[in-house]
């Protein structure tokens, strides 16, 4: 298992080189100038001038980039443009609410997805799993923008249940802080059980036909055992994949979800930085996002071993 790992984190290397490099490149590519965002329009060309040189924007676009690797390697992600923070503090003052919109988020899914996955495969072609089939394919179709303001509509502002926007600390202020996070992580969470419940449905269907099935069955099983002990955990690697592909997405925030509820989360942090040509800001979001996304995956990769035996040998 550990030589799995090393070798896993071994081929992220030049995984996270091209995404560094692409990520600056297309950065300085876009049109549009840091300092121009910075200043105003009436400022002096001299000053505009003096302070690229001081961001060092007047050098060669390779020159950067090696100058930014250099710090990269020492474990330093720059400063910002905009405030002139390290960019480790501008994300690490970010990145908690998006952990927690992400955890919330995914516990949700699961919750609603595996229930009526479960219930529409073993009711195949009946009302029940058309039912299923319809909350799938509405859960995917459905703009999570479109689906969040409706939220809003129905329990913040008609029934006045839940708050519509702001955020506070769960673990600072407890109740109040959790009812912040319950309609982002709602909107989230059900657009995932959706993809999850159409994944893990066809999924059952396909376990269920299997002659281990009906050998289990055959021999007096109940229902629930045979589901439980044989079906399901043949039937979970499609799901596990899903899931780690989505939680790098929740870990790097759902940009559309945390302008919508004013949430201070990653994803609004890298768009506000975008607008704002903040590159160092933009590049450490960017590196820390893909960094999410790997870990997910040798997560993902660690499950399958534990799931299927024969997937651990191989």
């Amino acid at each position: 298992m550990a030589e799995v790992v090393v070798r896993r984190l071994l081929a992220t290397v030049p995984v996270l080189f091209l995404v560094t490099a692409g990520v600056f490149l297309l950065l300085h590519l876009t049109p549009g100038d840091p300092v121009d965002a910075m200043m105003a329009e009436s400022v002096d060309a001299g000053a505009k001038e003096s302070l690229r040189r001081e961001l060092g924007l007047d050098r060669p676009i390779a020159v950067q980039y090696v100058a930014w690797m250099g710090r990269l390697v020492r474990g330093d992600l720059g400063r910002s443009i905009r405030n002139g923070e390290p960019v480790i503090e501008n994300v690490s003052r970010r990145l908690r609410p998006s952990l927690q919109l992400a955890v919330l988020a995914m516990g949700i899914s699961l919750l609603v997805a595996f229930p009526v996955a479960i219930v529409s495969a073993l009711r195949h072609n009946t009302g029940v799993d058309r039912a299923g089939t319809t909350f799938a394919l509405f859960g995917i179709c459905m703009p999570n923008f479109l689906l969040a303001l409706l939220l809003i509509f129905v329990f913040g502002v008609t029934l006045r249940w839940l708050p519509i926007s702001g955020y506070l600390d769960p673990f600072d202020e407890g109740w109040p802080g959790l009812r912040s996070l319950v309609l982002p992580a709602v909107t989230l969470g059900l657009a995932l059980a959706a993809v999850i419940t159409r994944t893990l449905r066809s999924s059952l269907l396909e376990a269920l036909g299997e002659d281990y099935v009906r050998t289990a069955r055959a021999k007096g099983l109940s229902e629930w055992v045979v589901i439980r002990g044989h079906v399901l955990k043949n039937a979970l690697i499609p799901v596990v994949t899903v899931l780690g592909l989505q939680l790098g997405t929740l870990i790097g925030g759902a940009v559309i979800t945390e302008y919508v509820f004013a949430l201070p989360g990653v994803g609004r942090l890298v768009v506000d930085a975008v607008f704002a040509r903040d590159y160092p800001l933009v590049q450490g979001v960017i590196l820390l996002i893909a960094l999410g996304f790997i870990v997910s995956n040798l997560l993902v990769d660690l499950l399958y071993g534990w799931i299927d035996p024969r997937i651990r040998l191989r």
